[in-house]
């Protein structure tokens, strides 16, 4: 078994914060073999008939444990009233630990009739990371890590299995979307999902989409969020400061991971063209992993100069992220013209071969050259 520690870290210090974590993921992302590495744990897979029973009455299971005792509810928004375990849990017993998963976040559907707000620390798994490419996984082949994706099993695999992603997205809407949402048109929803694959890290336009898949704007915008929900996609809304000729509206939308954007483009090979792109999704998994995903953004005026992620650091402070496979080829165009208008803040180059951080001048743009990993470290990761 591989060990996840930025992940068990994760898991240990949200604790120190709140009693109950929520860990959410894809399917198949690796939630169940993480939480099976926490020792000392009263396991239970909320799947099984025989562990719904159990938490009928959560007061009465959770009086027959330790006070102290770390619990594990898999699975757990296949109970009927999820939402009142974990209350009951967090109010009567705060001496416990619980790490309750779930393809989801809290929000998915009206079985969590409480967001247990103040209650709970929300943790998202993303797929594998470079850096646990680099450092636990013993994969150093950038290539393989873009083409295979992130999901362990075919990360691990030696052949990339076209038949694993389509059982993938037929159980991620029968077991997801279907059960959560009461999605009835199976064929329009997944047709956008794959039509988001294709095209992630683009600029929405929610009008063609609708167009394309054959269902209304507002289809599209609903089914938009259950895929955000639900994790298969990711929202990147644009930053702007007003009246400077940026975009303001229109979100870039990103597959959740880069093996699904390979499937739905048909790759076998990672074209030096593709590279980059691939690589933007990686870079995003890591700030998100960070915890920058609430202020994250992207930049872009309607020139087409654009920054691929942008935080705001400080109240007039942006840190700005340009991802690039190698640093001797970055242009430092688009950048300047950024902080023409946003002056502060720390330049960042993020790429994947860098064994040691340092500091280079573009032309007079000062940026700093970075892993993945130095983001984590910087970002208290």
């Amino acid at each position: 078994m591989i060990d996840r520690a930025f992940w068990l870290n994760r898991i240990t210090s949200a604790w120190h914060t709140r009693s109950i974590v929520w860990l959410s993921g894809v399917r198949r992302v690796g939630k169940t073999t993480l939480a099976r590495m926490i020792p000392d744990t009263v396991f239970l897979n909320c799947e099984l008939p025989s562990a719904a029973r159990r938490l009928e009455d959560p007061e009465l299971f959770f009086g027959s444990l330790d006070p102290d005792s770390t619990v594990i509810l898999d699975e757990i928004h296949r109970l009927a009233d999820p939402s009142i375990v974990l209350k009951t849990a967090s109010d009567e017993f705060p001496g416990m630990r619980v790490l309750a998963t779930g393809s989801s976040t809290l929000s998915a559907t009206k079985k969590f009739r409480d967001s247990l707000t103040g209650r709970k620390w929300s943790v998202y798994l993303a797929p594998v990371l470079w850096d646990e490419c680099l450092g636990e996984f013993g994969i150093r082949d950038l290539d393989r890590r873009l083409l295979h994706g992130g999901l362990p099993e075919q990360l691990l695999s030696d052949d990339q299995d076209p038949e694993f992603y389509g059982e993938w997205l037929d159980s991620y809407y029968a077991r997801d979307v279907a059960e959560l949402f009461s999605v009835r048109n199976r064929g329009g929803f997944l047709a956008l999902l794959r039509l988001l694959f294709w095209q992630s890290g683009g600029l929405a336009d929610i009008s063609k989409l609708a167009s394309d898949c054959g269902v209304s704007r507002p289809t599209v915008n609903s089914y938009l969020d259950g895929m955000s929900i639900a994790h298969a996609v990711f929202r990147l809304s644009p930053f702007s400061g007003a009246g400077r000729r940026e975009i303001i509206r229109r979100q870039k939308i990103y597959a959740f991971d880069t093996g699904f954007v390979v499937y739905a483009r048909a790759w076998q090979t990672i074209r030096p063209e593709d590279r980059g792109l691939l690589w933007e999704h990686l870079v995003l998994d890591t700030l998100r992993a960070s915890g920058r995903e609430r202020g994250l953004r992207y930049w872009r005026d309607k020139s087409g100069r654009e920054v691929d992620f942008v935080v705001r650091s400080g109240e007039d402070s942006i840190d700005a992220f340009e991802c690039k496979i190698d640093p001797d080829n970055f242009d430092p165009g688009h950048l300047r013209h950024f902080r023409s208008f946003y002056p502060e803040g720390i330049n960042y180059l993020v790429c994947p071969h860098v064994a040691e951080s340092y500091r280079r001048d573009f032309s007079g743009v000062g940026v700093r050259v970075v892993s993945t990993k130095h983001l984590l470290d910087a970002m208290g990761g």
